[in-house]
């Protein structure tokens, strides 16, 4: 499943890497997906589902699940932060199952909610999006996911640059910030210590559940436990590193 703005990009990337009798096909146009996501998430899908649903693990899937009499791929899975359900299924099916849940769940605050949103949620748990804390400029190791970089295997593509960087320093950190001046940080603003530009902001954004400006951005490794400021319309606005994740996730386990 990729983000959709990369749909052309991954598809490339793997035609570009196929080896022996490997086919490819791009079936993006012939599904949908649609996310509930939320405290009620199990509440209002278990309304429309014979399947129990508290037998799906979190990072689990089940497949040919009915519901609405509709076949879904369904995995407790989201990028929001809360527990949730991610379905799959034929794309002209979007707007039957779209209609049902947000008329089965509108007594338990079901709403549609856009990319702005999800943005906010993904952010307060510090989910990396593509462009943002993750590219193909920005290696695992800098954006601090070194836990799914295994060394042990025999090889994977990247291992001797990542293996390098490694052995020799990684040279940037990604961390997480509080504006402890007034300020919002925004994606692409610079971090600036001493007078000198040390990295740049991944994502900022006021925090509606935490009620607080915080931002995550790619510095240096010698400023990844300091103080710096990030400038703001021409302007230095002091921030502290803070670790991340800023909020506490709801996942089912």
């Amino acid at each position: 499943m990729v983000n959709a703005a990369n749909t052309d990009k991954d598809f490339a990337w793997f035609q570009a890497h196929l080896t022996d009798d490997v086919v490819i096909e791009n079936v993006s146009d012939q599904y949908a997906q649609l996310a509930i996501q939320g405290p009620n998430a199990q509440q209002i899908l278990q309304r429309l589902t014979e399947i129990p649903l508290d037998s799906v693990r979190f990072y689990r899937f089940q497949t040919d699940v009915r519901i609405c009499g509709v076949s879904v791929l369904l995995s407790r899975t989201g990028y929001t932060g809360e527990d949730g359900f991610e379905l799959y299924f034929a794309s002209n099916q979007a707007p039957l199952l779209w209609e049902e849940l947000l008329k089965t769940g509108s007594d338990l605050g079901l709403v549609p909610a856009g990319l702005g949103a999800r943005d906010t949620l993904r952010f307060e748990v510090a989910l990396p999006l593509y462009g943002h804390e993750l590219s193909d400029a920005i290696s695992p190791l800098e954006a601090g996911l070194d836990r799914f970089v295994k060394f042990g295997k025999a090889d994977f593509i990247g291992r001797d640059a990542l293996l390098y960087q490694k052995e020799t320093g990684i040279p940037r950190h990604l961390v997480g910030f509080e504006m402890t001046g007034r300020g919002v940080a925004r994606n692409g603003y610079a971090v600036c210590s001493g007078g000198a530009e040390i990295g740049i902001v991944t994502t900022g954004n006021y925090s509606p559940s935490l009620g607080k400006n915080l931002g995550l951005a790619l510095v240096k490794s010698e400023f990844s436990d300091t103080h710096f400021d990030i400038l703001i319309r021409g302007k230095t606005v002091e921030a502290s590193v803070i670790p991340y994740p800023f909020y506490t996730k709801n996942y089912k386990n």
